[in-house]
């Protein structure tokens, strides 16, 4: 059974993370900090600490960085 940290963790990245738009358009926020913030002001929100986050996910810098690539490498791919 999921804990509710990591529903709201994989909620949050469903929604947050997203590739860089291509063809010079502007895109979907890509600096890892400011969406980390986001991911911890949310969260606090819901009532989940950072803590608890981290505990599902280990450091939350490296996490988001990790699924921002993952979408960025899976639109380069889709457009391949």
């Amino acid at each position: 059974m999921q804990t509710k940290a990591r529903e709201y963790i994989d909620f949050w990245v469903k929604n947050s993370i997203h590739a860089a738009e291509q063809y010079g358009t502007p895109g979907a926020s890509q600096d890892v900090n400011e969406l980390v913030g986001r991911l911890i002001e949310g969260a606090r929100g819901q009532g989940i600490s950072q803590k608890a986050m981290e505990e599902e996910v280990g450091d939350l810098t490296e996490y988001v960085r990790n699924m921002l690539v993952t979408a960025n490498k899976a639109e380069m791919d889709r457009r391949n």
